[in-house]
């Protein structure tokens, strides 16, 4: 029996206990046990793991991303995720990384860049659960060969769920995004 999509009105933090009481649900219909999920401050990523069990990835901002040479997340934040198992990871973003820094440069845009706006036209939480899901499989620290539930959101928060088989960023076209748990409508 498939899962039913929840849709939220609007998108943004407001709805992130909604989204992880419906991962928690979706993952023991499934047997799901690997987790990715977007959380620069960390907040996000405490409370899944307050939630589920299993293998859990927090992705935050790559050093640099608001402040030159500076990670957004502090330290006992880190150190209070990691010693709940939770594994934390700061990377370059999978569907901007240097073709930002080309486009910001010269103008233009790369493919990637339209691959990502390609993404956000379902909205901006499911662009972010693709590309942590790259992001964290090209780090090897969630199975590429099965399900994940990867969360994302819009500026905060989470406000989109999905079930996807991630792929790497060298075949990135074996993503394959199985179902929506939950997201804004646009």
């Amino acid at each position: 029996m498939m899962g039913k999509i929840c849709y939220f009105e609007s998108p943004g933090k407001e709805n992130t206990e909604k989204v992880i009481e419906l991962v928690k649900e979706r993952a023991a219909e499934l047997g799901i046990r690997n987790f990715v999920v977007a959380s620069v401050s960390g907040e996000t990523a405490l409370k899944l793991s307050e939630s589920v069990e299993g293998n859990i990835v927090s992705i935050t901002h790559h050093a640099g991303f608001r402040e030159k040479g500076k990670l957004e997340l502090e330290p006992e934040m880190e150190e209070k995720l990691t010693s709940r198992g939770v594994k934390v990871y700061a990377g370059s973003h999978a569907l901007s990384g240097v073709g930002r820094g080309i486009s910001n440069k010269f103008g233009g845009v790369t493919p990637v860049e339209v691959m990502a706006e390609t993404l956000r036209m379902v909205s901006q939480g499911f662009k972010v659960c693709a590309e942590i899901s790259i992001m964290a499989a090209d780090a090897g620290l969630i199975p590429v060969d099965e399900e994940v539930i990867a969360i994302g959101g819009t500026a905060g928060g989470a406000d989109t769920a999905v079930v996807l088989t991630p792929a790497h960023m060298n075949s990135v076209f074996d993503l394959r995004i199985h179902e929506i748990i939950a997201m804004p409508r646009p």
